[in-house]
């Protein structure tokens, strides 16, 4: 048999039989196609629906609502979705009208055609086996959906952890490796006091390093879900008993201290755990686009820039210039971080749109959060292993920089004072020398109070 007949509230549907979801996820494709990007671009996403429906389930039978052999089918369904290998089958754009509800019935018509096979009859057979009626036994998807998304962002937030965690430590090794190398601080562009090049690479390692418990943090917030509350929280259509056994079971299965909301009508409505972790997201790329404008400033030249530091070259950089190679990786971080600001301003918008008990602009929020932590744990681990990592410094190039500053005369205010300090810089630019040349000339100091005072790791505040 080469297609099946399916019916809904709409009327009847031919589908091809190599399809595993059915008539209203078919519906969904026809008129939602807007990013062109299925929900099962996010497999996060696909695992967290199948766990909260096997959990569901598990209640369910637990409670004598579903018979042991529907429940036993849903289970071995859900498990095999976890696995990946349904994926392709979760077609319905990620934005789409509904509130989320033909992402839910996805899920529902794929786990019923896996179970009805499993219990040895065909697709669409939904006597014996009924996407709502017994995959969604308990459930509304204004319970469901934002159950499993806070799932799916706690899922793709702990790979963007480690992804921040392992280029904080690779920024460390890089601020040993060069400590020892002399440069010159700047500020608003401009000369400021001297610094170490490790000192530099320090300050990015340290900030980023915040970056990783302000995550861990947000995502704490997400454990708290409306499970439980059905349609607007009222829990209309559930067992009294179903939410608290059907999170244990979630609990479980996920391996995330998930509880029940102690207002599940608010909750339902409510973004703001959402619009939390999407700021949280924003500061993460602000700060990488902050350390990546940095690396290109840092490497700018190599003749003509600062060239301080060589970033490794990974890629040609011109297809009229020889020999031009270009920081195409800390660009590409920068781009990165526009786009999740951007998408923070989405998800704020639409989580300010949500109106009386839901909100029907979800799957928008749930998109940009996904895209901005798929996105930002792959710039994090390009800019890591593609570019740090094979960061070299320019010692000399650093050291002239030094000894040729204006600003190290800052370290002899507290001998000379701050206007006879402003007389040495003033001339030492005017006559192109060097402040030592200068304060030597003026006999200010004598070669060894200089050599004290411009000592490289008293500059640097080093002891």
């Amino acid at each position: 048999m080469l297609a099946r007949t399916e019916h809904d509230l709409i009327g009847d549907m031919e589908l091809p039989n190599t399809v595993w979801y059915g008539i209203q996820t078919q519906r969904a494709l026809d008129n939602f196609s807007i990013s062109g990007i299925p929900i099962g671009h996010f497999p996060e996403l696909i695992t967290s629906l199948a766990m909260v429906k096997q959990a569901a389930a598990s209640a369910n039978q637990q409670l004598g609502l579903l018979p042991q052999h529907k429940a036993e089918a849903i289970i071995a369904a859900c498990k095999d979705i976890q696995s990946g290998q349904y994926n392709q089958d979760f077609v319905v754009d990620a934005i789409q009208g509904g509130a989320g509800t033909s992402t839910n019935m996805n899920a529902n018509e794929v786990i019923a055609n896996i179970a009805l096979t499993k219990m040895g009859r065909i697709k669409g057979d939904y006597q014996f086996l009924h996407p709502n009626d017994d995959v969604n036994r308990c459930q509304s998807t204004n319970d469901v959906y934002p159950t499993a998304a806070s799932l799916a962002i706690q899922f793709a937030g702990d790979a963007l952890i480690l992804a921040v965690a392992s280029l904080t430590q690779s920024l460390d090794n890089k601020a040993q490796e060069f400590n020892h190398v002399i440069k010159m601080g700047r500020t608003q562009l401009q000369d400021a006091v001297p610094m170490s090049l490790g000192q530099e690479f320090k300050a990015f390692a340290t900030v980023l390093g915040k970056e990783r418990a302000r995550l861990q943090e947000a995502g704490k917030l997400l454990c708290e879900i409306n499970l439980g509350g059905t349609a607007i929280g009222t829990g209309i259509n559930s067992h009294k008993d179903y939410p608290n056994l059907a999170i244990a079971h979630l609990v479980a299965i996920s391996n995330k201290p998930l509880f029940q909301a102690s207002d599940l009508i608010a909750a339902t409505s409510d973004m703001g755990a959402f619009v939390y972790y999407s700021g949280i997201l924003k500061r993460l790329a602000v700060k990488l686009s902050k350390i990546s404008n940095d690396l290109r400033l840092l490497s700018s030249g190599p003749r003509t820039g600062l060239a301080e530091i060589s970033l490794p070259a990974v890629q040609p950089g011109s297809s009229i210039m020889p020999g031009k190679v270009n920081p195409v990786i800390p660009e590409a971080v920068n781009q990165t971080a526009y786009q999740v600001i951007a998408s923070d301003l989405a998800v704020t918008l639409a989580a300010e749109a949500g109106q009386l008990q839901l909100n029907a602009m979800e799957p928008l929020i749930i998109y940009n959060l996904l895209n901005s932590i798929k996105m930002l744990t792959s710039a994090c681990k390009m800019l890591d292993e593609r570019c740090i990592r094979g960061i070299q410094a320019n010692e000399q190039r650093c050291r002239d920089n030094v000894d040729n500053s204006i600003g190290v005369v800052t370290a002899l205010v507290p001998v000379l004072g701050y206007s006879n300090a402003s007389a040495v810089a003033r001339q030492a630019l005017a006559e192109n020398k060097t402040i030592s040349e200068v304060v030597l000339a003026r006999n200010l100091l004598s070669q060894q109070q200089l050599d004290n005072l411009l000592n490289p790791t008293s500059m640097m505040g080093i002891a």
